[in-house]
């Protein structure tokens, strides 16, 4: 089947959002407008108030960083539309000018107002604790308070300046450039895109995979010297950085982002690898459900035999989302239906266009965008709903503004993990046949596993990848696919035989580039929505209200206070081993019903 022919089957070919609500187009003169605008701001903040940061009333501070935040929104606004207009047509060198010319711009405005965080952050701290105090900044204190985390990592303003003039040729630059080798890469003799491949691995027929997983194999094996070029180049980087800055490991960084102690990630990644044994239980399990006497890694996704194999058309996507959505809450459901309405989704599989999905927050005034590559596979249903959990979640959290809008990465993937169980329960409830009902949950565990094990096993790779660049220089294709192996056979154990092809996979993955560090968010959020469903089966209704109170928080609060009212302690190994349980409680169901298993 041809894109063309796929896309209109399913009734995507016109789903495109609309980036009319940032800028018209490329040459729209508001887009010319807010370029000079952002300049010149810049350049008026800098010569006001460098210098004066500490002399500020609370009156005074207020007004600055009213007017420092309406300059980083102009700038995302920019920033976003250059983002999505290149997304879905990375061959097209005018849109990835533009992208690279809003990168740069950025870097210019942020040099010139780096003062501000550089100034603010080393006002001695009972100063800051009378300005923090002031009611004039109530609504900007925790933005205030956490920008003071980052004092003992921070260069003088001559160095940040130099590395923010160097930014648009660094790390996004080379993120650029895998972006761009993979959206242009075609597999097999059908030169198919990415996600086209990507899919045949859930494909029935074991051969249909096969072929799949040895065209990905040997197109990332083409491209091998430039993928591993840039997967160091963004390592060293990543260590100068973490040198200069004082950070004392490789995911110290990531976890200041996200407001969490190294304990807690540390508690999170041991819990989570204690547990492999679920995932060796399963794959052992489906080896028999499948009839094989080898389960091998192209076997992973393959579908159980019950499972319904059609392809789900776009509006029936549509309508198994909002519906799970309206029965959870009809707010989340009013809010999810406009991204339909109004176009702010993008979703065909389209040449140029960049693989995976994501939902882009855009600004408050705005509103977030949803891109997803729709093959109708139910796990595209699942994928669709997340996105729009995140939208959802970006939407609600706008009411707080710029600033406080941003959430941790860690709580970012609570709403759209929770979307992906509603959507399972009420697609659930709907099967009354006992395999299909098993072949379900087996598919429904495979998407935990791959948000819980999988990345905390890519957390591990990304471990020895920053730990051996730092101790042994430049990593060679074949060191990199060693430590790729060395995680994954951790996981799976002997319950999957990993071929020597598929050590090549790690190439592939953006989040180890574009966010080092960042995987573990996933096991975070799937785990941690496991406990929050628990509580919402015991409360119903008063859950929802404190679910969408948490969701609008954004991030006005670190991930420990906006959890408080749930009576969760991230820090306790049995609140995560909790969430680990509900996963081994469903396999359980499984191993029940397949007769003679050991």
């Amino acid at each position: 089947m041809t894109e063309n022919t796929m896309t209109d089957e399913l009734g995507v070919s016109g789903v495109l959002w609309n980036l009319g609500d940032l800028y018209g187009n490329e040459e729209d003169s508001a887009l010319e407008a807010d370029i000079q605008w952002c300049i010149e701001e810049a350049q008026a903040l800098r010569g006001r108030f460098r210098g004066q940061v500490a002399t500020l009333g609370a009156k005074d501070l207020l007004g600055l960083v009213v007017r420092l935040e309406a300059l980083d929104c102009r700038i995302t606004r920019l920033a976003t539309f250059a983002f999505l207009n290149f997304t879905t047509q990375m061959e097209n060198s005018r849109a990835g000018a533009l992208e690279q010319r809003i990168e740069e711009l950025a870097s210019l405005c942020k040099k010139d107002v780096v003062f501000f965080e550089l100034e603010w952050n080393v006002i001695p701290s009972e100063i800051a604790a009378g300005l923090l105090a002031a009611l004039e900044l109530a609504g900007y204190k925790h933005y205030l308070e956490a920008l003071r985390r980052y004092l003992p990592h921070q260069l003088s303003e001559p160095e940040e300046s130099l590395l923010l003039e160097y930014a648009p040729v660094g790390r996004s630059s080379w993120n650029t450039l895998f972006d761009k080798v993979l959206s242009g890469l075609r597999f097999g003799e059908k030169k198919r895109v990415e996600e086209e491949v990507l899919t045949d691995l859930h494909h029935q027929d074991r051969e249909v995979r096969r072929q799949a997983a040895d065209e990905l194999t040997a197109g990332l094996q083409g491209q091998s010297h430039i993928l591993t070029h840039i997967f160091n180049t963004l390592a060293a980087d990543k260590m100068i950085d973490d040198r200069l800055r004082r950070h004392e490991s490789w995911v110290h960084s990531m976890n200041l982002d996200n407001e969490l102690t190294d304990a807690t990630v540390e508690t999170l990644v041991q819990s989570v690898t204690s547990r492999y044994d679920i995932v060796q239980r399963y794959y052992r399990v489906k080896k028999e459900l499948l009839h094989l006497d080898e389960l091998t890694d192209y076997d992973r996704y393959a579908p159980l035999p019950a499972l319904p194999s059609q392809m789900i058309g776009w509006d029936e996507c549509k309508s198994m989302v909002l519906h799970s959505f309206e029965d959870f809450s009809g707010e989340l459901a009013a809010i999810a239906e406009r991204f339909f309405a109004e176009s702010w989704i993008h979703a065909p599989v389209l040449s140029g266009k960049r693989g995976g999905a994501f939902a882009h927050p855009c600004v408050p005034e705005v509103h977030p965008y949803v891109m997803v590559n729709y093959t109708g596979t139910l796990n595209d249903v699942s994928t669709v709903a997340h996105e729009l959990g995140h939208g959802v979640h970006q939407v609600l959290a706008a009411g707080r503004g710029h600033f406080n809008s941003d959430t941790p990465l860690v709580l970012a993937e609570t709403a759209s993990v929770f979307a992906e169980m509603l959507v399972f329960q009420s697609q659930l409830a709907l099967l009354t046949d006992a395999a299909q009902k098993r072949a379900f949950i087996c598919q429904k565990l495979e998407s935990i596993f791959a948000t819980v094990f999988r990345q905390t096993a890519m957390n591990r790779f990304e471990k020895l990848m920053h730990e051996g660049r730092r101790n042994k220089g430049e990593l060679s294709s074949e060191l990199l696919s060693e430590y790729w192996l060395q995680t994954q056979h951790q996981m799976f154990g002997d319950s999957v035989t990993l071929r020597t092809d598929y050590g090549i996979w790690w190439s592939y993955i953006p989040h180890f580039l574009a966010t080092p560090g960042y995987v573990y968010s996933y096991a975070f959020g799937e785990l941690l929505v496991l406990a929050l469903y628990g509580l919402y089966q015991q409360h119903g209704d008063s859950f929802v209200a404190l679910y969408t109170e948490l969701l609008a928080a954004g991030g006005s609060a670190s991930p420990y206070e906006l959890l408080k009212p749930f009576g969760i302690n991230l820090d306790d190994p049995g609140f995560w081993l909790q969430g680990l349980g509900v996963i081994d409680q469903m396999l359980r169901q499984v191993e029940e019903q397949v007769p003679d298993h050991q």
